[in-house]
């Protein structure tokens, strides 16, 4: 980009939100930065709009000047997808600045937020009324709505209330041509031909600017019940799983699976947390019962379910909390494993689906074959066992190098890891997304037809390619038909 066209663009763009609001100089490592730390990109601008109407100028402007767009929330994604890329040409929209709660709809049991909300400020502000929004991740404190909408992010309670996208009702999007759909009616049923807010969700910025949604709210439980449970494999855990429907039904809005090295990360790293059964056992769970009744009858509940798991010999030990400060610090070991991990050194990180059926199946075959051909590497096995989805990690060997392991080793294991996943008929990425660091993947392991579908679509939507190019999807953009581009 010519340094007058630039400058031009530039004096645009601070004419729209104000010269304060677009950042080019000092330290701009907090927007240009995966949150993994992998890579670093450069951009031409940061910019903060603070509305909608802001947010379409600004999309206006760069299209006009043939920029490509960045689109960022809480930038705490882990495929390297809301950074820009290294060549100094990409702006970086951050929506940071747009966190106001427009309404919350007692009566229609629904809330309308901006993009920029944090997902933590957006659950307080719920529960304040009375109402649960049921989305919950470790980065909730940092993650936005955004963010979450464009991931179709999971969390820990899909397995009751689903991913983000079944919690939507509505989305108001800025188009690639800076154009504003508002589809924030909150209505359950609209039959009026093709349901646009789904090609948004997932889409991870490539479609379009996500700037508000609709959510779905819920009646806040009278009582939430946690326990915490040792078991001796993974098919005793589908079996826990199992017995868990059967006796709590759909008050079972939790269940987390953590493997015997993930939970020794924790208590190596946060030797202040008590981790509860640090035996041998192979694996532990972590589960959540709401309950509309009352905190004793929960607790009941959830101690008939360990009760009859004992007996049938799945679990080896269990404990039920009895304050919410002991569940709360249940919880927290579950969400310490990836801080664990981080600080155990680089690691290689997937995040597959497979039928809870065949999880054990896959797991028992994959750390095998991955033990063969990388001898040492040491499985950080934990996830949403309730829904199928695991965060299979692999550390690197016990005082190897991290960083030549992750070099060297990540294309190779990742080629073993995702053939697996094909055999077992998964998917390589269940919450996460594609970003850049699974693009390549997803050509080879997506069917043609839905590829052709996928790119069919971008190029409706954003022909030009200016929206979060590089992303998900391999695509060169046509020819540019904006006058003086």
């Amino acid at each position: 980009m010519n340094p007058s066209k630039k400058q031009g663009l530039l004096q645009a763009l601070r004419a729209i939100v104000g010269a304060d609001q677009v950042l080019t100089e000092g330290d701009l490592s907090a927007w240009e930065l995966d949150w993994r730390k992998r890579e670093r990109g450069q951009a031409l601008a940061v910019v903060r709009p603070a509305n909608t109407e802001e947010v379409a100028l600004v999309v206006q402007a760069c299209a006009s000047a043939d920029v490509s767009i960045v689109p960022q929330g809480g930038n705490t994604g882990m495929v390297v997808g809301s950074t820009p890329d290294a060549s100094g040409t990409q702006v970086v929209l951050s929506l940071s600045r747009m966190k106001r709660i427009r309404q919350l709809d007692a009566a229609n049991l629904t809330v309308t937020v901006e993009a920029g909300c944090l997902l933590q400020t957006l659950q307080e502000a719920c529960a304040a009324a009375g109402f649960l929004y049921p989305l919950s991740m470790a980065s909730e404190g940092s993650c936005t709505v955004g963010g979450n909408l464009g991931t179709n992010a999971g969390g820990t309670q899909v397995l009751r209330y689903g991913n983000t996208r079944e919690l939507c009702l509505g989305l108001e999007v800025v188009t690639a041509t800076g154009e504003v759909w508002n589809g924030l009616s909150g209505l359950r049923k609209d039959n009026t031909g093709y349901d646009l807010r789904h090609l948004f969700i997932g889409s991870e910025g490539t479609l379009g600017v996500i700037t508000a949604a609709t959510l779905k709210l819920f009646p806040m439980p009278k009582a939430m019940v946690t326990a915490y449970a040792s078991l001796p494999s993974l098919d005793a855990a589908v079996q826990l799983l199992g017995l868990a429907h059967q006796h709590l039904s759909s008050g079972l809005t939790g269940f987390e699976v953590m493997g015997s090295f993930a939970l020794s990360l924790v208590r190596k790293h946060f030797p202040q947390q008590h981790v509860p059964f640090a035996g041998d056992d192979a694996f532990c769970v972590v589960l959540e019962l709401s309950d509309h009744d009352c905190e004793a009858h929960g607790r009941a509940l959830l101690e008939s379910l360990l009760e009859a798991a004992l007996q049938s010999g799945c679990v080896v030990d269990a404990v039920v909390a009895q304050t919410q400060a002991q569940a709360q610090a249940l919880w927290h070991i579950r969400e310490s494993i990836p801080l664990a991990q981080a600080q155990e050194g680089l690691n290689i990180k997937h995040d597959i689906s497979i039928a809870v059926s065949r999880i054990p199946d896959f797991v028992r075959e994959t750390d095998a074959a991955i033990q063969g051909a990388f001898p040492g590497a040491r499985m950080v096995n934990y996830g949403h066992l309730g829904d199928g989805n695991l965060h299979y990690n692999v550390q690197a060997p016990e005082g190897a190098d991290a960083e030549a392991f992750l070099r060297e080793q990540e294309k190779p294991l990742n080629a073993l890891v995702y053939a697996q996943v094909d055999r077992f008929n998964g998917s390589i990425s269940a919450e996460h997304g594609i970003g850049s660091l699974k693009r390549e993947k997803l050509a080879e392991h997506k069917s043609p037809v839905a590829l052709g579908l996928m790119r069919a679509i971008k190029l409706a939507l954003d022909p030009h390619n200016h929206m979060n190019p590089g992303r998900v999807l391999a695509l060169e953009p046509l020819p540019s038909k904006i006058p003086g581009a």
